[in-house]
């Protein structure tokens, strides 16, 4: 599989395309209002404890609290908390002590956004639930928290009190004299080297999960690594003795640098830049950190526009749309809703044999193919319902149950798929981190505030006259001033008796009506000419 990075800088816009196979496979895009923040560290103030559903929300000094679920709090949460003790009791806190226990591999790497790390052990049964933990919060206690998923809708960021600092080939943990290493690193020999490397040189109170990219790197670029992360450490320590909560401890990189950092390996074929500013700052990274890939780092010199002449620009157009056309003739209809997405499955004018269930078969598995990559390219997550075309036989419904799962391979996310049900129905969850692509390039109207329906024409007179009955039974007043937008008001002035007419005979009132485009369509405002001023909300 041919993999690249491609890179489009503008002046309040930055744009990442990763490219498989010539075809857009995953998309990032930062502006200047909404910069990456999954990474971040905080040292925050508890807000509000809420035992009933086993979460606290923190005080971060943003618009919107964090949530810290219960199970967020990890083992380590005490000798976190020594550092802000210390600094009130003592003014010290340099020194860390060894860890209570340490968290799994997995929700270290989910907690900076690092794939590579992930588990996808998807057919695994689940373990037996331990009994919920105690946790001891008040309100106004200092914590230190780190974002692990940015704020979605209204929702605000979700944080942990497992903190850990991602570097090129290592995740720093503090607190933790754990050195864990990436599943994808296969080679035995290999494994033993890397983590006897680590070992030692790892200072003690630290712990360590070694990233794929650190597979066959010099001991030297992984103890420079290390230094540079524990240095970031001792920094954070320092400015949680300095200053008081909320305030933010460390910021994470910027998403280009971040990408470049987790997803440029030895498996992308290049990264093309059409900035020389930022193609100069990454090779100047790359350089000090992986110089045998700088040869793989291009600038975009030509004329036309970077994503143009990669085909990028056409693809992103695809995740604004609701329909996806497959190559069969087939489609998709994607449905994102507040509580979960709905894709259905539609074979189209694909229909080249005669069997039907061989027809509905390959559809069924191109749709697989096209709804792992659309999930990926949109950042979809939570609950995803899809509904493929029937099949009777289970064998076939099999198939399409494995290739969802081969497919779900390549995603960086974490995944979980269930098998077919009778109803054709496929349940998956996916992780969420950030907001899905779609919020980065819309909004919601202001007409329909996002609902995609309008109030029809004959409700919104049949509300009208509503609210002039209302209005002439509590006042004496006869004359005032309608205004509509100009697509209701020909509704109103149609016929040789129209409705606005009848209408100020059957209430005896005298309307000047006035169209006014700033008034959403469905709805309208009414002047009283008397009072000089609007009382449609009066009689509602």
């Amino acid at each position: 599989m041919k993999k690249e990075i491609i890179i489009n800088a503008a002046a309040n816009e930055t744009r990442i395309a990763i490219t498989e196979d010539g075809r857009l496979a995953e998309l990032f895009v930062e502006t200047a209002n909404k910069e990456k923040m999954v990474g971040d560290i905080y040292l925050g103030k508890v807000a509000k404890v809420m035992p009933g559903i086993r979460a606290a929300f923190i005080d971060l000094g943003l618009g919107q609290d964090g949530f810290l679920h219960f199970s967020d709090i990890g083992s380590r949460f005490d000798e976190y908390n020594t550092l802000i003790e210390d600094e009130e009791e003592e003014g010290e806190g340099e020194g860390a002590s060894a860890p209570a226990g340490s968290a799994s591999d997995d929700q270290h790497a989910r907690g900076n956004g690092n794939g590579d790390e992930r588990q996808h052990n998807r057919q695994r049964p689940p373990a037996p639930k331990p009994p919920p933990k105690e946790v001891h919060l008040e309100k106004g206690q200092e914590v230190i928290v780190q974002i692990i998923k940015e704020p979605v809708g209204k929702k605000g960021v979700r944080v942990t009190s497992d903190i850990s600092l991602a570097g090129r080939f290592l995740v720093l943990l503090p607190f933790d004299n754990k050195v864990g290493i990436s599943k994808k690193i296969s080679n035995f020999k290999e494994k033993r080297r890397l983590r006897r490397t680590v070992q030692a040189i790892l200072p003690p109170g630290f712990g360590t999960i070694i990233r794929t990219v650190a597979e066959g790197k010099e001991d030297s670029s992984i103890k420079n690594d290390l230094e540079d992360l524990i240095a970031t450490w001792r920094e954070i320590e320092k400015t949680v003795k300095a200053e008081k909560a909320p305030c933010l401890l460390y910021k994470d990189l910027a998403t280009t640098s971040s990408v470049i950092r987790d997803l440029f390996s030895n498996d992308v074929s290049r990264v093309v830049i059409d900035s020389k500013k930022l193609h100069k700052e990454i090779r100047s990274y790359i350089k000090y950190t992986s110089p045998q890939l700088l040869e793989k780092i291009e600038l975009h010199k030509e004329r036309n526009p970077i994503f143009d002449a990669y085909g990028v620009e056409k693809e992103i157009e695809t995740t604004l749309a609701r329909k996806v056309w497959m190559k069969s003739g087939g489609y998709l209809i994607i449905e994102p809703t507040e509580a979960m997405v709905v894709i259905d499955v539609n074979s189209g004018r694909y229909a080249p044999k005669k069997d039907q269930e061989i027809n509905s078969l390959r559809t069924d598995l191109e749709a697989a193919r096209e709804i792992t990559r659309q999930l990926r390219l949109r950042d979809l997550g939570g609950i995803i319902v899809c509904d493929f075309i029937d099949l009777d036989d289970e064998k076939n419904k099999k198939k399409v149950y494995e290739e969802l799962k081969k497919e779900f391979r390549k995603d960086r996310a974490k995944v979980t798929v269930l098998p077919m049900t009778e109803f054709g129905l496929v349940q998956i969850t996916r992780q969420r981190i950030r907001q899905n692509i779609l919020h980065s390039f819309t909004e919601a109207c202001p007409t329909c505030a996002g609902t995609g329906l309008v109030t029809s024409k004959t409700t919104a007179l049949n509300q009208l006259e509503r609210w002039i009955h209302r209005f002439k039974s509590e006042t004496r007043e006869t004359r005032f001033t309608l205004r509509v937008h100009p697509s209701l008001a020909p509704s109103l002035r149609e016929g040789t008796i129209s409705r606005l007419r009848r209408i100020m005979l059957k209430y005896f009132v005298l309307i000047k009506l006035e169209e006014d485009s700033s008034i959403p369509i469905g709805e309208f405002h009414v002047i009283s000419r008397k009072q000089n001023k609007d009382v449609t909300d009066l009689y509602k």
